[in-house]
């Protein structure tokens, strides 16, 4: 048998790595709480944002604290974080490692639909719940967010792409994640809601490069 060369199986191995997959209809389940399993997501744009949304649903029954979306660059690990706040029901969105945090309504175990947007014009930080938007608040008005950027499901990143906490770790289902490098509309975000996402730039997961590591299955999703 030919041996192939030692360049063309890593080239393979890379490949297979960030295949792009249609995950509609399924979830990226992390069946127990760890410090070493997690997903990195590979965007389809890369280029600094004034603004941005990500939508995303989930369902969990952890009360501790824990991360959705960790967005971390070579200058600051929390250069877009969505984050469950420790025992309560508050959820913060941080950009360039300063944060905003929303109140969000508790309820019974059950998947949940979220939507984070900011816009660097205008300072504002919107969060939309199971399509209801939560109060506005101010959050880095003026900033650029960089580039370059490591994202990762499963894990809160204390460094670039590493230094992760069990304690902080997501234990459950995500799904249906979408990026734009714009905030959308209510009316937009209100689609996104109801299955109607459109044209996602940044991540779409009917289009996604992913890479997993550690204990992390891949289901059909739980909810319609």
């Amino acid at each position: 048998m030919k041996k192939l060369p030692l360049c063309f199986l890593v080239i393979l191995s890379l490949s297979n790595a960030f295949a792009q997959t249609d995950l509609s209809g399924k979830v990226i389940v992390f069946p127990r709480q760890s410090q070493d399993s997690y997903v990195t997501l590979i965007p389809h744009l890369e280029k600094p944002l004034k603004a941005f949304t990500v939508c995303l649903k989930f369902y969990t029954d952890v009360t501790r604290a824990y991360s959705l979306f960790s967005f971390a660059t070579q200058a600051l690990d929390n250069e877009i974080l969505l984050y469950h706040e420790r025992d309560s029901s508050n959820f913060s969105l941080l950009v360039g490692n300063t944060g905003a945090m929303f109140q969000v309504p508790e309820a019974a175990f059950a998947p949940r639909h979220f939507c984070a947007s900011w816009e660097s014009e205008s300072g504002i930080a919107e969060l939309w719940v199971d399509g209801k938007p939560m109060v506005r608040k101010a959050l880095q008005r003026g900033y650029v967010v960089q580039n370059q950027a490591k994202i990762i499901l499963g894990q809160d990143q204390d460094s670039f792409g590493g230094t992760f906490d069990e304690k902080q770790s997501l234990v459950g289902d995500i799904g249906d994640i979408f990026m734009w490098d714009f905030a959308l509309s209510p009316g937009e975000v209100n689609s996104v809601y109801l299955g109607e996402a459109f044209s996602p730039n940044v991540l779409d997961w009917t289009k996604l490069k992913f890479e997993q590591k550690g204990y992390v299955v891949i289901k059909p999703k739980l909810w319609i």
